[in-house]
């Protein structure tokens, strides 16, 4: 498995289901998006994955705040690369595409299967929450669709090793089409385990050529960040996924939190890149190409 250089940062700036009570930090308003975004990008992150919500901090699924979002992350770093959420619970294939046809980002989050998704406390000796998380292949493949004819790269979200097989019978119909970009979300119960052999096999799994990213969800992230950094990939961090810098430090913004991750690349001896660079990582110059 080899080694690039250069490493993409993505920030997950505020998800959906974590909120001012567990984190001030968390942006709510297009201001704040905006705000945010450029702390991730001076900090040194060359994505910025967008969950959209409302003013209240309720997730918001239309396409004109997406676009008001979009539109003050760009005013604020005009190099930043966008990223759409497409996943939700609660709503049809056709709402959850609508802000990336509209918007037409350089990217979007495609969830490549149907899994339970919990977050446990042994602590509590409870479940968090739990449900659900439906992405039947009829509806993966709508969705590809539709990033086909935007011009948006698919980002194939895979919570587990049968995840990444999905992929084949789409590459064979002729869907999905390199350059191929994936995430690896681990530290979710009800996906793989967040061992350093696990995103190992992961990785090996996928098309040659592909270009991915390890996210850590919760405690675990900073040592599965590591892992990939060590094994070649890219990495995500952001409120979406951890709010600590360190256990029991609270990060004040996005910010800190890619500033640790950027931190680490440089120690590990690569290399952070941005904008046009980071394109070309993560083949974006060879869309439509």
């Amino acid at each position: 498995m080899s080694v690039r250089d250069e490493v993409v940062i993505t920030c997950a700036m505020s998800g959906v289901i974590a909120n001012r009570n567990q984190c001030p930090a968390i942006p709510y308003t297009v201001e704040e998006y905006a705000a945010e975004a450029k702390r991730a990008y001076d900090a040194g992150a060359a994505v910025v994955h967008i969950h959209a919500r409302n003013d209240d901090g309720s997730p918001s699924y239309e396409p004109e705040r997406y676009a008001a979002i979009a539109k003050a992350i760009k005013e604020a770093a005009p190099e930043i690369i966008l990223n759409f959420s497409t996943g939700a619970i609660t709503i049809t294939k056709e709402e959850k595409i609508a802000p990336v046809i509209h918007c037409k980002p350089e990217i979007a989050a495609l969830n490549m299967g149907t899994m339970n998704y919990a977050k446990y406390s042994p602590k509590r000796k409870e479940f968090v929450f739990e449900f659900q998380f439906l992405n039947p292949i009829s509806e993966i493949s709508f969705l590809i669709e539709q990033m086909n004819a935007n011009g948006v790269q698919p980002e194939m979200e895979c919570f587990d090793t049968g995840h990444i097989s999905t992929i084949y019978p789409l590459i064979d119909q002729g869907l999905l089409k390199p350059p191929y970009q994936f995430s690896f979300i681990m530290g979710v119960i009800g996906g793989v385990d967040t061992s350093i052999e696990s995103l190992a096999n992961m990785a090996r799994l996928t098309p040659a050529g592909s270009v991915w990213e390890v996210i850590g969800i919760s405690h675990e992230q900073w040592r599965l960040l590591a892992g990939a950094l060590s094994l070649g990939g890219n990495i995500r961090c952001g409120l979406e996924d951890h709010l600590y810098t360190e256990p029991g430090v609270m990060a004040s913004s996005n910010g800190d939190l890619v500033g640790k991750a950027a931190r680490m690349v440089h120690d590990i001896g690569r290399k952070v890149v941005q904008g046009e660079e980071a394109r070309k990582v993560l083949g974006l110059d060879q869309r439509g190409s």
